[in-house]
């Protein structure tokens, strides 16, 4: 009734570990790369504020140019968002972008109201996440 064949006896676990390694680290980069670009697509370059609650307007465009992503492979997961601004007094910029709070702006306090970029961006992206790794390990 039904017609089978063996083509092979043995599960070779070694193959299968490394073709599920290599294809972790390209989901999860192909979701970095894409979560960056909505995040990054969601600043707008404008002189004016933002309203609390919304994307921050970028000013001089460090922001929407600095935010990146990047597999880690101890962990095996992969990092997104904007790298930490050298400039003196800019550092904490972009995590108080996103969570609001207190920072320090010519040497008086600033308080900053929550623009979060990165998390909705994320929660867009984050349903695509399941038919990225549908059929994506290699059958041969």
């Amino acid at each position: 009734m039904f017609g089978f064949e063996i083509t092979k006896l043995f599960f070779d676990r070694q193959a299968v570990a490394g073709k599920v390694d290599r294809t972790k680290r390209k989901v999860l980069s192909r979701f970095g790369a894409f979560v960056r670009r909505t995040a990054r697509r969601s600043i707008r370059k404008r002189k004016k504020s933002s309203p609390p609650g919304s994307p921050p307007s970028s000013h001089t465009g460090l922001l929407k140019r600095f935010i990146f992503f990047g597999y880690d492979p101890g962990k095996e997961s992969v990092v997104i968002g904007p790298v930490q601004l050298t400039q003196k007094g800019r550092g904490e910029v972009p995590h108080l972008l996103e969570h609001g709070g207190t920072g320090v702006v010519n040497k008086r306090p600033v308080r900053y109201s929550a623009r979060p970029y990165m998390v909705p961006a994320f929660e867009t992206e984050q349903p695509k996440l399941p038919a990225m790794w549908r059929d994506s390990i290699p059958r041969k």
